[in-house]
């Protein structure tokens, strides 16, 4: 199985960028659909975007359409999700996900591994 490890995530003000990295570990990413959740405080964890495992699929919740972009590294073994024009609606722990299969599945409950976390702070 995978192990997911992300980094990247800080304080930042309204209107700049950060870049989290998913770090995977014990088999290679590209074998796994791999997707960004977050959840702020007394919310659900919601999907962000989540990649296809060729990269040639993408989907991304609405909220982040046009500011934040995922993308992966197969050599790698790392993913990412640029995120600009921050807003602090944007504020939230991001979480990464994979799975098996070929389905760019957009469920919390449809990931099988899952990473820490890392907090993304925006303030205004």
């Amino acid at each position: 199985q995978v192990q997911l490890v992300e980094s990247g995530g800080g304080l930042v003000q309204a209107g700049g960028s950060l870049r989290l990295s998913c770090a995977a570990s014990g088999r290679s990413i590209s074998s796994y659909v791999v997707g960004w959740f977050r959840q702020a405080p007394g919310k659900e964890r919601n999907i962000v975007a989540a990649m296809s495992r060729n990269a040639l699929g993408t989907y991304y919740a609405d909220s982040v359409k046009g500011r934040f972009t995922i993308s992966r590294d197969n050599a790698k073994n790392t993913v990412y999700l640029q995120m600009n024009s921050l807003r602090p609606e944007d504020t939230a722990v991001y979480y990464c996900a994979a799975r098996g299969g070929v389905y760019v599945a957009r469920g919390e409950d449809e990931y099988d591994y899952w990473g820490q976390g890392t907090q993304v702070t925006v303030s205004s």
